[in-house]
């Protein structure tokens, strides 16, 4: 169509007042009877991929396939330029098609690559294919390079080069030796995505003259390499342990982008010793799970078909035992343009309106063109075309002949996206596409689904009737699609008829007859049983079958799911099988099987054979489910329901429990309804409004229940009104101006019919005001607007449906919305009882100025500075009290004394709080101070000391002077005389004098105000040694650690008396002399000889006295209790024999020893000695 078109104007507000008229996309039915003679544009069907790599060997093939009415011709365009293929002798375009096959051999391939077009074209438009690059793939040579050999020592990073040739595709690298052994690849050693072989480090067996690099090319399938590379390792001065560093990617970070739905491969390769481990993490996100993968031993991560979200910054962390490193991969995700919505084909009658829309996405964001059978929009309609709206084009009023193929274009820096979509204008009448008088079979309960296919421009709005008068709306059980189709979601007897579908439009009508016969469903009411059988004996499986009597039946026999043996001794009647002279090879399982062309059922039982045997222990098994069930007495709240036990399978049966399922509201969920005794075989059941109900009946006896009957038929209860109204009613304002009313809805069960509503009625408490109200379906709450402000209502919801209204509703009292107070607390007074303690009073705010509900007041208090101090602090943080309820007072507590405060009251609602009081500002009075910041004490004389102290951080008054109280300590710790001197408040520092030399002093100093001392801060000192003064004795008898020592060495002579006395009362020996001969070595021996204490517990260093430790002045030398023995605790001063001849008077020789030795060592110094002997 190269003429131009005209469209008629349209109104610039069309898209939206002419919805109701416009035409969805419809794609011409492919049936020949509606094709002939039906117009339609071209259809591109088939075409050569965008990018087409040939191999030079091969023909050329680019597809070019399109369908249309009448059938499209073709031609095409090679780099922007028509390409007469009739001239070329080696191009060939096939018959009836567009697609060209070029002949290149013996020719220059290069003289065919080029970017080709093809155009269907027929009377009706124009369709275009994308752009289709032809290239020829190549495998160039590589690159001549003189490879040096390489010497590199053991233990560092190495990198083999690759550079392949650039060919078409790249190629597939791989290194292999001159055997065609591939180079082993591991968590060391590791091929790079551009083909490099990378070495953590090198080890003496890498050592090899031969490293090949190959590149194989696919299309053509040949392999180059690359000239070998000789590696020799050296051993003479190894490269030792060392971190991890990358060798690829260099420096901290990179930056990678990668294309939407393309793959992403990010790697990180480093050296060091030993060989680092490499692992991947993404900052502040997690990898995409299911689309994520590791390669080269994890040193490449891959994430497939990469989306926006895959962008930002990867981590990639080589670790080894001497630390780790860390690099930053920072990916961008871009985009070539995509589809959200391609364009559709239109089928519109002339006057009507219809959009086009073209809806891409990319990054950057694609730019759209638009084009009308292959020339530009603008070309094509000059100034009288179509709306254009970016991405839609709206065609209003279309007229007849001005059909036309529409190609949306849209591109970015990445690629581009071309889509054709026919605009068609037909005027048809409708046809009616399904068979007439076709009749449709379907078994009870199922669907149905009614066909009326059909066609015409505009599009025929179809109806449907039954028995030609009723005509079906859509609503339950039918449901009409939008394709025509007429849907009954259960159907049941009653709805088998004769249906008529009408297609009907502006141009005429059609109607075509269907017919639907529901069937009864085929059910096997007796189910073969479970058999033993004695070898030799007969077997009998029942299948007794109930099935719709227009509906021819099947009865088949299996046996363990496969054909039952060729065997006369098998017997198939008409509602059983009989198996006579059974044998062990018949034990098996057994199915009956019954169909017909609409359903089947089957039910299947084991056979056991066993040998001749006296008379079996009776065996209890739950019964059998009931059969035959039957509803009668069928009333508008209640049905029997009747049934047939089944075998109670020598246990009898208890009761029988009565399930329903609702079909309506709750399909596929079973209820327990009510329970008989097991003697009864029907039941009355009391049913509910509006339900579609089926039973099922289980047996119980004292094994457990039986599994359930085969369902019955449906019953469906008449609907009436609403016998409840909806509970946990609510009114509660979210909003200042709003109530809302909310409640728990009905359940479907509970809705007794259908077009369940609520009526929702509300007015002021207190107010004689009418209700106000407003019907609700489908919903479970209302919001009521324009309230006053959080005020009470009555509130009521009564339930209604089509037949009627439910129980008059309950009074339920709610409270507008919520809005912060108007009004702050009045009559703010503070009384302050003491300096710490202030004591907050005020009026409270009337309930109109609150606004809502009370939740309590709070108070806002802040030290603004000392009452000595002229400015006010900065730094002082406002704190706040909150008192829930109706309060009027509150106790400020832990304040500052002598301090300013203000203070000011909020009150505060569900809202939020109100507007603050006034300030208002009260001080605390004077108070007593704190303890002096520091005390130090400097220039320690043989009689005097200099202390220094601090201003205390919080004066709370007028300062008048500090406190100092000394006392001395003497050895015992104990304090001496108190000596006090007090000093004016502008005194920090002072020099003791007449104090003793050597002596340790004790300091007590606080700071005083009018209200009184504050608290004191301590500090020891000594005075400066007198050397012509012996030092200080410690009594060590009084000293902790020594009472302990002494416990523990008693506690060990204790013990070992006892054993001692065991040992002889039993007659027991001391094999002394055995032990003496056994441990020559009198380092082991049992006592020290050298100092007489047991071995296991002595210290040498407790024995060594400090330097400058002097002998006690009353001139005694204690001996350390450990010199005892066990001869001091004999019976005599002598050896001795016992009662068995032993003698142990050795150890009273070794006493004497011990006692010599310890009267010639020194007493061991106390700690209070040692520090006394550096003083």
């Amino acid at each position: 169509m190269d003429k131009k078109q005209k469209w008629a104007p349209g109104l610039e507000g069309v898209l939206l007042i002419l919805l109701s008229h416009m035409a969805a996309g419809l794609e011409v039915p492919l049936d020949p009877k509606v094709l002939e003679g039906l117009p339609q544009p071209p259809t591109i069907t088939l075409q050569s991929p965008k990018d087409y790599i040939f191999d030079p060997r091969d023909k050329i093939v680019i597809q070019c396939e399109a369908k249309g009415n009448p059938h499209p011709s073709f031609s095409w365009t090679r780099n922007g330029t028509n390409f007469d293929v009739e001239t070329d002798s080696k191009v060939v375009m096939k018959p009836y098609s567009g697609t060209l096959e070029i002949d290149i051999s013996g020719e220059k391939a290069e003289a065919y690559e080029g970017t080709y077009q093809c155009t269907a074209s027929n009377e009706h438009g124009k369709a275009l294919t994308n752009n289709i690059v032809i290239r020829q793939s190549r495998s160039p040579l590589w690159s001549k390079e003189k490879n040096e050999a390489i010497q590199v020592q053991k233990g560092s990073p190495l990198v083999l080069h690759c550079r392949p040739p650039a060919g078409l595709p790249p190629p597939v690298i791989f290194w292999m030796d001159h055997n065609f052994q591939r180079v082993p690849l591991d968590n060391r050693v590791t091929q790079a995505l551009n083909g490099d072989l990378y070495f953590s480090n090198v080890l003496p067996e890498d050592t090899r003259s031969n490293y090949i690099c190959y590149a194989r090319f696919y299309h053509t399938q040949t392999i180059q390499q690359k000239d070998p590379i000789s590696v020799t390792v050296l051993t003479n001065n190894p490269k030792g342990e060392r971190r991890p560093g990358f060798m690829w990617p260099v420096g901290e970070m990179s930056t990678k982008m990668v294309l939407r739905g393309e793959t992403l491969e990010l790697e990180c390769i480093a050296e060091g010793l030993p060989t680092p481990e490499v692992m991947w993490q993404k900052d502040g996100g997690r990898l995409p799970s299911g689309r994520t993968s590791f390669h080269e031993f994890k040193k490449t991560l891959t994430i497939i078909d990469v989306n926006e979200d895959d962008a930002g910054d990867y981590r990639c962390t080589a670790t080894n035992k001497l630390g780790s490193v860390h690099h930053i991969i920072k990916v961008t995700v871009k985009a070539a343009p995509f589809w959200i919505s391609a364009p559709r084909n239109l089928i519109l009658a002339p006057n009507e309106t219809g959009i086009l829309t073209c809806r891409v996405n990319g990054n950057p964001k694609p730019k759209i063109n638009w084009f009308v059978n292959g020339r530009s929009f603008k070309d094509f309609y000059e100034d009288n075309g179509p709306k254009v709206e970016e991405d839609t084009i709206i065609l209003s009023n279309v007229q007849s002949g001005s059909s036309a193929v529409f190609q949306c274009n849209a591109s970015n820096e990445f690629g581009y996206l071309l889509a054709n979509a026919f605009v068609s204008v037909l005027a048809e009448p409708p046809r009616i596409l399904t068979p007439a008088n076709k009749v449709y079979l379907v078994i009870m309960n199922n669907p149905a689904l009614l066909h009326c296919a059909s066609f015409g421009s505009p599009i025929p709005a179809i109806t449907w009737f039954k028995d030609g008068q009723t005509n079906i709306k859509n609503s339950d059980p039918y449901v009409i699609h939008e394709n025509g189709t007429l849907e009954i979601n259960m159907a049941q007897p009653m709805h088998s008829g004769k249906y008529t579908c009408t297609a009907t439009n502006n141009l005429g009508f059609k109607e075509n007859h269907v017919f639907l016969e529901v069937k009864e469903p085929t059910r096997i009411l007796t189910q073969p049983k479970y058999r033993v059988v004695q070898r030799g004996m007969s077997a009998l499986f029942e299948c007794k079958v109930k099935h719709d009597s227009s509906l021819i039946i099947n009865i088949s026999w299996l046996k363990d799911n496969g054909e039952l043996p060729d065997d006369q001794r098998f017997e198939v009647d008409d509602e059983s099988l009989t198996i006579r002279d059974v044998t062990e090879e018949d034990a098996g399982t057994y199915t009956c099987i019954t169909n017909t062309i609409l359903d089947q059922d089957s039910a299947s039982a084991m056979l056991t054979v066993v040998e001749a045997t006296p008379t079996p222990t009776i065996v209890l098994e739950k019964p059998d489910p009931p059969t035959d069930l039957e509803l009668t007495d069928q009333m508008e709240r209640s049905v029997r329901l009747t049934w047939i036990p089944g075998d109670e399978n020598n246990s009898p049966i208890q009761n029988f429990l009565i399930e329903y399922m609702d079909m309506l509201h709750q399909p596929g969920v079973w209820v327990n309804l009510t329970e008989v005794p097991g003697t009864s075989t029907t039941a009355q059941l009391q049913l509910s409004p509006y339900v579609y109900y089926m039973f099922r009946v289980r047996a119980q006896n004292d094994v457990g229940y039986s599994d359930p009957s085969i369902p019955s038929a449906q019953y469906r209860t008449n609907p009436s009104a609403p016998d409840e109204n909806p509970t946990n009613v609510k009114g509660v304002g979210t909003e200042p101006g709003n109530l809302v009313i909310s409640w728990k809805p009905l359940t479907g069960f509970q809705s007794n019919g259908p077009g369940l509503e609520y009526k929702v009625m509300w007015r002021q408490k207190d107010v004689e005001d009418d209700w106000t109200s407003m019907n609700v379906g489908n919903n479970s709450q209302l919001t009521v607007t324009q309230t006053p402000t959080y005020v009470p209502y009555e509130i009521k919801v009564q339930a209604f449906n089509d037949y009627g209204n439910g129980p008059e509703p309950a009074v339920v009292t709610g409270f507008s919305g919520e809005d912060l107070p108007l009004s702050p607390p009045d009559g703010v007074k503070v009384t302050v009882p003491n300096s710490t303690l202030a004591e907050v009073q005020w009026d409270p705010v009337s309930n109109p100025s609150i606004r809502g509900e009370l939740k309590g007041y709070r108070v806002y208090y802040r030290r603004v500075r000392g009452q000595h101090d002229s400015q006010e602090e900065a730094e002082q943080q406002e704190q706040v009290l909150t008192f829930s309820g109706n309060r009027t007072e509150a106790m400020l507590p832990d304040l500052q004394p002598y301090s300013v405060y203000n203070v000011f009251v909020t009150v505060v609602n569900n809202k939020g709080e109100g507007p603050p009081s006034p300030n208002k500002t009260f001080e605390t009075p004077e108070g007593v101070p704190g303890p002096p910041s520091f005390l130090n004490t400097m220039d320690h004389g043989l009689d005097t000391l200099t202390l220094k102290w601090g201003p205390p951080l919080s004066n709370n008054g007028h300062l008048t002077g500090y406190t100092l109280i000394y006392h001395p300590v003497n050895t015992t710790n104990e304090l001496g005389p108190a000596k006090k001197k007090f000093f004016p408040a502008n005194v920090t520092t002072i020099t003791l004098d007449s104090l003793n030399a050597s002596m340790l002093y004790k300091f007590y100093l606080n700071a005083e105000t009018r209200k009184g001392p504050g608290p004191n801060i301590t500090k020891e000192a000594y005075t400066a040694i007198d050397t012509a003064v012996p030092n200080r004795q410690v009594d060590i008898a009084t000293q902790g650690w020594f009472i302990g020592l002494m416990c523990a060495i008693a506690l060990l002579i204790l013990v070992l008396l006892i054993v001692c006395f065991i040992k002889r009362n039993k007659g027991g020996k001391y094999p002394v002399k055995e032990k003496e001969d056994a441990h020559q070595d009198p380092e082991i021996q049992p006592m020290k000889e050298d100092d007489g204490t047991f071995g296991e517990y002595s210290d040498t260093e407790d024995h060594k006295p400090l330097k400058g430790s002097r002998t006690p002045s009353n001139g005694t030398v204690r001996r350390d209790e450990s010199d005892d023995s066990l001869v001091d605790y004999g019976e005599g001063g002598d050896g001795q024999f016992n009662e068995d001849g032993s003698f142990i008077g050795q150890y009273s020789g070794k006493k004497e020893k011990d006692t010599h030795e310890g009267n010639e060592s020194s007493e061991a110094p106390s700690p209070v000695n040692a520090m006394n002997s550096f003083v």
